[in-house]
């Protein structure tokens, strides 16, 4: 399977804030996340790192 758990950095510390998601799509500095039980999620800020080996999206609040 190729989703990703997407964490939000706080402090330089990552902070799950949901699993298996499917879709990333930015919209003026917002990214919404939707995973494949259909669940959404906006948060305002910026991917800064995405290491998919490890089914890894980090989030950096903007």
């Amino acid at each position: 399977m190729c989703e990703a758990n997407a964490y939000l950095l706080k402090d330089n510390r990552e902070e799950l804030i949901m699993e298996a998601v499917d879709v990333v799509e930015n919209e003026d500095g917002l990214l919404k996340m939707r995973n494949i039980f259909g669940e959404q999620k906006t948060v305002k800020g910026v991917i800064k790192r995405m290491a998919l080996v490890d089914h890894k999206i980090i989030i950096e609040e903007a």
